[in-house]
């Protein structure tokens, strides 16, 4: 198959995906470590959320980036600036020290993610243009393969060196990184894109247009329900697993690293089987997968949780959502008009991210007022929804 012999293009988009979510990872996860350990307030420290809201936000300047790039020149200028911002940035908050200049370095790493943002989206467009229909599946593994080995690095292998090495040494060489994750990008001659066309005149109204359409809703219904049950569980799963008496180092080990290590199988063996089966039997299957995930959860809670169940179901979970965020980021790439690629991917991302934030509050109430049997019912449900939903053929 033609789509296994662009070895070099697969490698290129992993890079680039890894470079924006391996600092964004390091950020959220190790600053809180470094903050507690140098006394800082909870109060202080819950300030953090508000440097992912680029991420949320991105989709506002979207029709932007697709304005802007309309060639594949274009696309790499706004990704080498985007991603050089993103590093001098990154350095500059590597040579501050975070007790005396907290919040220039909050604003700093605000800033930061913006760039990574806009990487993102020029980056996802660029992968919409650069891939047919058949091999978007495997594009998309290398998107979910560089987050989540972006996951298992920052939250796992950096978490210990920054214990070793310190904030001021980690931060400049994870610059260096970012840098050095385009040179792929740089170096590759083989990749083309096809003539970009416009559906529409990409202006700000874009963002509003994408709704208009009736054939998007579908769509809609599917982004909202897709790994909702499984963001339900991963948001409680910590909690959980504290409260079962394991300890952050564990938790660190079987969550973080062999978690994310399950997730990174996943998403390389979901490309494939898009590729074999096709859209509409990767989306059951996957949801099959989560569901008996949820209910196998519901499972060990009701027997009685151990140690040699919790951990296979912690790897199942992470395996499941490494199946489902492939399929979700694969049929959003179907779902975009000429011309507004990084618009409309976007738009339907956020609206995971938006479906995810609800899903989590909810489950949180539930588990703190029922305990967490009817959380795992809970969250089972709702995959039994999400299989049903995507059994429909109007889908």
């Amino acid at each position: 198959m033609k789509s296994f012999f662009r070895r070099p293009d697969l490698l290129t988009f992993f890079c680039l995906y890894l470079a924006q979510s391996l600092p964004m990872t390091f950020f959220s996860t190790a600053l809180q470590v470094t903050m507690r350990q140098a006394s800082f307030s909870l109060s202080a420290i819950a300030m953090l959320q508000v440097i992912k809201l680029p991420w949320v936000l991105k989709f506002l300047w979207s029709p932007w980036v697709d304005r802007r790039c309309n060639t594949l020149q274009g696309f790499r200028r706004c990704i080498f600036v985007s991603e050089g911002i993103y590093a001098a940035i990154i350095l500059v908050v590597g040579l501050l020290d975070l007790q005396l200049h907290f919040p220039l370095v909050i604003g700093l790493i605000f800033l930061s993610f913006v760039a990574s943002a806009t990487q993102d989206i020029a980056t996802d467009a660029l992968a919409v243009l650069s891939f047919g229909h058949r091999e978007k599946g495997l594009v998309n593994s290398m998107q979910s393969l560089g987050s989540f080995c972006a996951t298992l690095l920052g939250s796992g292998v950096l978490l210990a060196l920054l214990q070793r090495y310190g904030w001021n040494y980690i931060l400049p060489c994870l610059a260096l990184f970012v840098v050095v994750a385009l040179v792929p990008l740089y170096r590759n001659r083989t990749l083309t894109i096809a003539p970009k066309q416009h559906s529409e005149p990409v202006r700000w109204t874009s963002i509003v247009s994408f709704f208009a359409r009736r054939e998007i809703w579908p769509q809609v219904g599917f982004l909202a329900l897709s790994y909702a049950g499984l963001i339900g569980m991963l948001s409680m799963l910590r909690p959980w697993m504290v409260d079962l008496g394991y300890d952050m180092q564990e938790i660190g080990m079987w969550s973080g690293i062999a978690g994310s290590a399950a997730a990174c199988v996943a998403s390389l063996l979901s490309g494939r089987i898009l590729v074999r089966w096709g859209r509409r039997t990767g989306r059951i299957l996957f949801a099959a997968v989560s569901c008996f995930t949820a209910l196998f959860f519901l499972l060990v809670q009701w027997m009685g949780p151990t140690h040699m169940w919790v951990v296979p179901a912690v790897m199942m979970l992470w395996f499941s959502y490494g199946l489902s965020t492939v399929v979700v980021y694969t049929t959003a790439m179907d779902h975009v008009r000429p011309g507004l690629e990084g618009t409309d991917f976007t738009m339907q991302t956020v609206i995971t991210h938006l479906s995810g934030i609800v899903v989590a509050l909810v489950c949180g109430h539930v588990a703190e007022a029922w305990g967490y049997v009817a959380l795992f019912a809970c969250c089972a449900l709702i995959t039994l929804c999400t299989l049903a939903y995507n059994c429909k053929k109007s889908i």
